[in-house]
């Protein structure tokens, strides 16, 4: 099994805790790191949790076509993936996992066709507001933003190539896996 697979979804439906059991759990998993412009937090490393660019580098990055995908978040700083880490990792023998957003699938879908774009959703509208409120990590303001933005992201699942319910987080990284050996 190798090969390349997308992770995405809206806001709140689970995406990173999914991602962490299916790496918890199962083996010959790879999950990519990002590229950023960033500085490193206190304990970050660099190629660990990303690898941290000059502007200069990702640019160069982007330009030569060495990025599956990119974007400029908050207009401040650029996050994206390297392809050559994700290539030398199927190479291997792996399968990669990239847990993205949506617009960062769409532009993966145009750079390596072969991977497979799987949709996380929530079980219904309702609970994605509960998961989302639930956390407690945003302002009231944030959260209305990140759930209309979740309504725009909700009409793209028809993109994906597979569409998977969280309703459970074991049984839906269940599913992912065989969706990803398949």
């Amino acid at each position: 099994m190798s090969g390349l697979s997308v992770i995405s979804g809206p806001t709140a439906v689970g995406k990173g805790t999914v991602v962490r059991y299916l790496l918890e759990h199962f083996k010959d998993l790879h999950l990519s790191v990002s590229a950023t412009t960033r500085e490193p937090r206190p304990g970050e490393v660099d190629g660990v949790d990303y690898f941290f660019l000059t502007p200069d580098e990702f640019d160069l990055l982007v330009e030569t076509g060495q990025m599956l995908e990119h974007a400029k978040v908050h207009g401040q700083h650029q996050y994206g993936t390297p392809r050559q880490p994700v290539e030398n990792a199927i190479n291997a023998g792996l399968q990669v996992i990239l847990e993205i957003d949506i617009q960062g699938a769409r532009q993966v879908r145009q750079s390596m066709p072969e991977a497979k774009l799987i949709f996380i959703a929530p079980p219904n509208w309702d609970e994605l507001v509960a998961r989302l409120q639930g956390r407690g990590t945003e302002s009231a303001h944030e959260q209305q933003v990140r759930l209309e933005t979740a309504k725009v992201e909700l009409e793209a699942q028809t993109e994906f190539d597979h569409v998977v319910i969280n309703d459970q987080v074991a049984r839906c990284a269940h599913e992912v896996l065989e969706l990803m050996q398949a």
